[in-house]
C-alpha cells in the first residue's frame, strides 16, 4: 500500500557519468516490488511534483558507507529496511537528488505501479532485457525470480563502456552486453546481443526506452513468447488522478470504457501484447 514517508539517505555515489547510486533507509523496503517506483519530493518547492524514479533493489546495505557493523564485521546500516535507487540526472529534480549525502533527509511517495509478475518466469528460461537507466528495475527481479541462475540471461544495453551495474547482475544471470558505440560486448543493441549469441527464452521481461520496447514486442511477437513490459513515461502526479500518463490499449477500460490505462497505476508493467506502442 502506498504512503508519504521522510526517508533518509544512508548513501550516494556516482557509478558512471550522471548516474547515481543511492541506498535510503524507509519502511517502504518490506513491502516494494520489483519494477515498482517511488515518487521522490524536490526539497526546492518551486518544483510541486515528485519525480519517479524505479526501485533497483531492497535489502541490507553492504558498500561500506555506513558506521553500523554486523555480527561478521561487516558494514551494514538499515537493517532491512533499506531500498536503492539508481538513476541518470536529467533534469532540476534529480541534479538536486546527486547532490544528498549520508544523513539528509527526503520525502518519498510509494511504493507505486504494480511491478513485473514473478510467477510468469517461475522455472523458466527468461530474458531480463533492459536498456539504460532502464537496466536498474531488472537486478531485483533477477535476485527474486524462481528459476535457475543458468535460465536467467541478462541482456542490456549500454551507451558506451560505462557498464554499470553488469557485476552486480553477474551473480544471479548470464549477462550479455551491448554497447552503441562499440566499446563492450557486440555493437548496437539488446537484439543485436540476443541475435549474435543465439539466445532463447521462454518469456521477456524488459525495461528501456520506447524504441527498444516496440523491438521487444515485435520480437516476442514473432516468437510468441509472453513479454511483460515496464514504459518508461513522464508523470506528474504518480497516483492516476491527473491523466498525464496514460498508454493507449488493446482493450478498453472497464471503468472509462476507452481503450487508455495510466501507466502509474495500471503499470508500468504491462503485458506486451495489451498496450499499443
Amino acid at each position: 500500500m502506498k504512503q508519504k514517508e521522510t526517508a533518509r539517505v544512508l548513501s550516494q555515489r556516482e557509478i558512471a557519468a550522471d548516474i547515481y547510486d543511492m541506498r535510503i533507509e524507509t519502511s517502504m523496503a518490506a513491502e516494494a516490488k520489483p519494477g515498482q517506483f517511488l515518487g521522490i519530493y524536490p526539497k526546492d518547492k518551486s518544483m510541486l511534483l515528485p519525480r519517479p524514479i524505479s526501485i533497483c533493489e531492497t535489502g541490507p546495505e553492504e558498500n561500506g558507507a555506513c558506521s553500523e557493523t554486523d555480527g561478521a564485521g561487516r558494514k551494514r546500516c538499515g537493517g532491512n529496511n533499506v531500498l536503492r535507487i539508481v538513476y541518470r540526472v536529467a533534469g532540476e529534480g534529480t541534479r538536486e537528488f546527486s547532490g544528498y549525502r549520508e544523513g539528509d533527509s527526503l520525502g518519498l511517495l510509494g511504493p507505486l505501479g504494480n511491478g513485473f509478475p514473478l510467477e510468469a518466469g517461475r522455472g523458466k528460461r527468461v530474458f531480463l532485457i533492459g536498456g539504460g537507466i532502464g537496466i536498474p528495475p531488472l537486478l531485483e527481479l533477477a535476485k527474486r525470480l524462481e528459476t535457475a541462475a543458468a535460465c536467467k540471461q541478462a541482456v542490456l544495453g549500454y551507451r558506451n563502456d560505462d557498464l554499470f551495474l553488469k557485476e552486480e547482475f553477474e551473480r544471479y544471470a548470464s549477462v550479455y552486453v551491448a554497447a552503441e558505440d562499440g566499446s563492450a560486448g557486440v555493437k548496437g543493441n539488446v537484439m543485436d546481443a540476443i541475435g549474435h549469441y543465439k539466445l532463447e527464452a521462454d518469456v521477456i521481461f524488459a525495461c528501456g526506452p520506447m524504441p527498444m520496447l516496440r523491438a521487444v514486442k515485435k520480437y516476442a511477437r514473432e516468437r510468441r513468447i509472453p513479454a511483460y513490459i515496464s514504459l518508461e513515461e513522464h508523470m506528474a502526479c504518480g497516483v492516476g488522478a491527473c491523466l498525464g500518463c496514460v498508454v493507449k490499449t488493446k482493450d478498453k477500460d472497464p471503468h472509462s470504457y476507452v481503450n487508455n490505462a495510466r501507466i502509474c497505476t495500471d503499470g508500468p508493467v504491462f503485458p506486451a501484447e495489451s498496450v499499443e506502442i
